[in-house]
């Protein structure tokens, strides 16, 4: 009988994710607060506890690709790539969709770029950074990253080897 509770209990669980939930005021500011407390783990280079707190910031808050990617590096301190290849691809999830609500934010593409970078996709963040150039020439950012050939500079950075799973 408990297997079959579990089983409705599992399914129930698999079958509300199907869609997207409204995250509440309420949970962005808890999850603002437990990032809060996961940066100040970190500067104690306590990983362990940095990574509880940012995966329950990202329980709680989905769609922010900054505490993803903090996950993802936090979980690369740990020893734990598999995890961190996760969080890196969920943070360009969350960037992506970013994307998709504000066409013209640059800072979402050049995040998305960063984290391409990391999981050594650096021809598919070249391009991708051209495409949204291409789309909005007059964006000061991307001019500036693209002129100063910004994705070659991220993936020449010595510090990135140690970020990367």
């Amino acid at each position: 009988m408990r297997h079959r509770t579990a089983l409705v209990m599992l399914a129930v669980l698999v079958l509300s994710g199907c869609h997207r939930r409204e995250i509440t005021s309420l949970e962005r500011k808890e999850a603002a607060n437990v990032v809060s407390e996961a940066d100040f783990a970190v500067t104690l280079k306590d990983w362990g506890r940095a990574e509880g707190l940012f995966s329950k910031a990202v329980a709680l808050c989905p769609d922010q690709g900054d505490t993803w990617v903090n996950l993802g590096m936090v979980r690369m301190r740990m020893g734990n790539k598999d995890g961190a290849r996760s969080a890196f691809k969920s943070a360009l999830s969350a960037y992506s969709d970013d994307m998709g609500r504000e066409p013209f934010n640059s800072l979402a593409v050049l995040r998305k770029a960063y984290v391409l970078v990391i999981l050594g996709r650096t021809d598919e963040a070249k391009s991708m950074v051209a495409k949204a150039y291409s789309k909005h020439p007059d964006d000061r950012e991307l001019r500036s990253f693209v002129g100063g050939n910004g994705v070659d500079r991220m993936a020449s950075d010595p510090g990135l080897k140690e970020i990367s799973p």
